[in-house]
C-alpha cells in the first residue's frame, strides 16, 4: 500500500493525459479540466492507489461528456448559415423596380384621351333628326275639300260646342274607334259608356249588320240593332270601313253600310246619325297592298255618297289628320303601327267633331 504524501503535487504524466484529452474536446475544456484537475490530486486521505483510480475515472467520467456535449457547441456555427439567407430574399426587394415599368403604362393610355374626338359623330346625329323636323312644313298638304253643293251632307266649321257636345255622342266603330276609350279621352275615361264595340275592340263593315258589341251600360253582348233601340242615343257617330276597303268593292261595301244606316235609323227614329271618314295611314303603316290612302279616299266619297242618299251627315275628319306629304297621316299622330292613332291624335279628331257640330244640336 502506497501511503499518501502531503507534499504530492501530481505526477507529471497525469497532465499529459488529461491535455491528450482535453484536446480533442477543445480550448475551452482544457482550460476547465486543467483547473479542475488539482483539485482531484491534493486530497491528503487518499491512497495513490486510489488517487490514481480516482483520476482514471475522472478522466473516463470527464471524457464521456465532453463529446456529447460537442454538438451543442458546434451548432452555433452552424446557425450563422441561416443568417445568410436574408441576402438570398433581397433579389425579390429587386422586384419593385420591375414594378416601374408598369407605371410606365399610363402614358399609353393617353392614346385613348385622345378618343373623345371620336364621339364627336355621334353629334352628328341631330343633324339626321333635323329633316323630322322639316315634316311639319310638309304637312300643309291638304286633301281636296269636300264641295257642301256636291255633298250637302258635310258638316262645315262652327263654334265649339263643348264638352256637352261630345257627352251626347255615342261612338260605333271599329278600333279606330276604340282609342278614344283607351286613352280615356271622353266622358268617364276609360270606364266611359260611349264607346261600342265587339269585345274583340274591332268591328268589320261585312260584320256589321249582325255582330254583337259590348254593350257597356250592362256588359251584355248585344247587337247594334238592339243596344240602339235600348238607349236611343241622341247623336251616333259611325266610323267603318278602314278593314272592309281590303277586300269589298264598291258596291258590296255601299250596300251593307246603307243597310246599317237605315237599321239604325228605324231602331231610333230620333237620333242623329253621323258617318265620319275613315282615317288616313302612315308611311310606316306596314300592309300598303291591302289598305292604303288610295282606297281610304275611294271610300270615303262612298260614304259620302251614302250620307247624301240617307238624310244622314258626314263628318270629313280625315282632312285634319291626312295633312302630311301626300296625305298620309303624320308619324307623329300613330301609335306605332301606322294605323292607329295615338293621345294627341285623338285630341285633334275630337277637337274637330266639337267644332263641326250639327247645325241645329241644342245642349
Amino acid at each position: 500500500m502506497i501511503r499518501t504524501n502531503p507534499d504530492y503535487n501530481g505526477r507529471p504524466g497525469d497532465g499529459k493525459v488529461f491535455y491528450t484529452v482535453l484536446a480533442a474536446v477543445g480550448c475551452v475544456l482544457v482550460v476547465i479540466l486543467l483547473i479542475s484537475a488539482p483539485k482531484f490530486s491534493l486530497r491528503a486521505d487518499v491512497s495513490d492507489t486510489a488517487a490514481a483510480e480516482h483520476a482514471k475515472t475522472n478522466g473516463s467520467e470527464t471524457s464521456a461528456p465532453p463529446p456529447e456535449t460537442d454538438p451543442p457547441d458546434t451548432t452555433p456555427p452552424y446557425t450563422a448559415p441561416p443568417e445568410t439567407i436574408p441576402p438570398d430574399t433581397a433579389p425579390p426587394e429587386t422586384d419593385p423596380p420591375e414594378t416601374v415599368p408598369p407605371e410606365t403604362d399610363p402614358p399609353e393610355t393617353a392614346p385613348s384621351e385622345t378618343q373623345p374626338p371620336i364621339t364627336t359623330p355621334p353629334d352628328t346625329t341631330p343633324p339626321d333628326t333635323a329633316p323630322p323636323e322639316t315634316q311639319p312644313p310638309e304637312t300643309a298638304y291638304q286633301l281636296p275639300p269636300v264641295d257642301p253643293a256636291v255633298h250637302p251632307c258635310l258638316l262645315t266649321e262652327t263654334e265649339d260646342a263643348g264638352t256637352e257636345y261630345l257627352d251626347d255622342i255615342i261612338f260605333i266603330g271599329d278600333s279606330t274607334t276604340y282609342s278614344f276609350l283607351y286613352y280615356g279621352k271622353l266622358n268617364g275615361g276609360t270606364d266611359s259608356k260611349q264607346v261600342w264595340t265587339p269585345a274583340s275592340r274591332t268591328l268589320t263593315l261585312s260584320y256589321a249588320l249582325t255582330t254583337t258589341i259590348l254593350y257597356p251600360d250592362t256588359g251584355e253582348e248585344i247587337t247594334i240593332e238592339q243596344a240602339v233601340m235600348r238607349k236611343k242615343p241622341r247623336i251616333i257617330v259611325i266610323t267603318l270601313g278602314v278593314n272592309g276597303i281590303s277586300f269589298m268593292n264598291e258596291e258590296y261595301f255601299v250596300s251593307v253600310y246603307t243597310k246599317l244606316v237605315n237599321m239604325i235609323a228605324a231602331a231610333s227614329p230620333d237620333t242623329k246619325i253621323i258617318l265620319q271618314s275613315i282615317f288616313p295611314v302612315a308611311r310606316t303603316w306596314e300592309k300598303m297592298e291591302s289598305i292604303n290612302n288610295d282606297k281610304i279616299n275611294r271610300a270615303n266619297e262612298w260614304i259620302r255618297c251614302i250620307a247624301d242618299d240617307c238624310g244622314v251627315r258626314y263628318l270629313d275628319t280625315i282632312s285634319v289628320l291626312a295633312v302630311d306629304a301626300g296625305g298620309y297621316l303624320p308619324v307623329s299622330y300613330q301609335n306605332g303601327d301606322g294605323l292607329h292613332l295615338n293621345s294627341n291624335a285623338c285630341d285633334i279628331v275630337l277637337r274637330y267633331i266639337r267644332t263641326h257640330a250639327l247645325p241645329d244640336y241644342v245642349p
